[in-house]
């Protein structure tokens, strides 16, 4: 192995694939409502069709999103600050997904089992010790 070569974890590549794809996902929603915006226009109820409203929805996605790429990237490196914003997507992921999981919908039911499942193997994995010993062997985490 070269010195400036390190090897990462099976847990540390998992945790760091999940949060990746929650980020590219949250990303891409965003972008995707500016592209509806600029197709058609706002639309829908207007307690929650107004610019303000819009705005507000395309800056959260977009800064959630890139929060978590950066998150992604801090755990790849081995980084202990990646791991606070990630098990607060996991949590924010339950929160979402726990009440998906009894809708009447069978595709928002299924999403809903998905969220919550991937949430919580997630967070328990954040927190094992071996993820602590991966995040505390860069000594250089100033």
């Amino acid at each position: 192995m070269t010195s400036g070569a390190r090897r990462v974890s099976p847990r540390l590549a998992f945790v760091a694939a999940v949060v990746l794809v929650e980020g590219l996902l949250l990303v891409g929603y965003g972008l995707y409502v500016i592209v509806q915006l600029a197709r058609l226009g706002i639309t829908g109820p207007a307690p929650v069709s107004n610019p303000a409203s819009v705005t507000l929805e395309i800056v959260i996605f977009l800064a959630m999103g890139a929060g978590l790429l950066a998150s992604a990237w801090g755990l790849w490196q081995g980084r202990r600050w990646a791991r606070a914003p990630a098990v607060l997507a996991q949590i924010l992921a339950l929160v979402v997904g726990v009440p998906l999981m009894g809708a009447p919908g069978g595709v928002e039911r299924s999403v809903g089992i998905v969220m919550s499942v991937l949430a919580v193997i997630t967070v328990v994995v954040l927190l094992t010790p071996g993820m602590t010993r991966d995040l505390s062997a860069d000594s250089e985490d100033a």
